[in-house]
């Protein structure tokens, strides 16, 4: 295991990590041909192989992922380490909403776009579970968005009716068309990650998370 507790091989009984990266502005249409062009990049840096597998990927979305190249050591922090073993790459498509850590469904907080007002879901330590009622237009409206591409929320404080892709959810929920799932890999350099939004083009968001 790992300084972090991460296990160095798939399927140890500690469990399964992930890492993810989120396109934050990708639209279901470009999704496909901008995953493709990202994957023959990794691809070219040594990143990734073509191969894929099924053994330890456990994404909502995809159920196998591009395993490590040779060169996978420049993507972490680090480098390679001796007798890690990382595992597949899963490449998930669709609109979703990623949400980081384990066994969570709401956002801690959100912030309108318009006028910068921040309103409490999860009002840590006091209450660990989301205010039903604050989330519960969220909630609906991220459905839309699952179906259509489209729903929105009115601000509690402004009153404006705001896109809800445009919400800002902080750092552990994201909506996206596109997301890349590292499993079971070494921690992503934080270089390697500013570098992959760059090849992206867009905003990103980071999750880490277990299975």
């Amino acid at each position: 295991m790992g300084a972090d507790g991460r296990t160095r091989v798939r399927g140890e009984a500690m469990g399964d990590f992930f890492e993810r990266i989120v396109d934050l502005e990708a639209t279901e249409e470009e999704a496909g041909p901008l995953a493709e062009r990202m994957v023959g990049r990794l691809v070219a840096e040594g990143v990734l192989i073509r191969e894929r597998s099924r053994e330890g990927v456990y994404s909502a979305g995809a159920d196998e992922g591009y395993l490590p190249g040779p060169g996978w050591g420049r993507a972490v922090h680090g480098g390679a380490e001796a007798g890690w073993a990382p595992g597949p790459v899963a490449v998930v498509l669709g609109r979703r909403d990623h949400i980081a850590g384990q066994g969570e469904y709401a956002a801690e907080a959100v912030t309108c776009p318009r006028c910068g007002t921040r309103t409490v879901v999860i009002d840590y330590p006091e209450v660990p579970e989301p205010d039903d009622e604050v989330w519960r237009p969220f909630e609906e409206a991220v459905a839309v968005w699952r179906r259509t591409g489209g729903g929105s929320v009115p601000c509690p404080a402004c009153g404006v009716s705001v896109p809800v892709a445009e919400w800002d959810f902080g750092e552990d929920f994201a909506l996206g068309a596109l997301a890349f799932e590292f499993w079971n890999w070494p921690p992503l350099d934080d270089g390697f990650r500013a570098e992959f939004g760059r090849w992206l083009g867009h905003r990103t968001a980071h999750h880490t998370g277990k299975f």
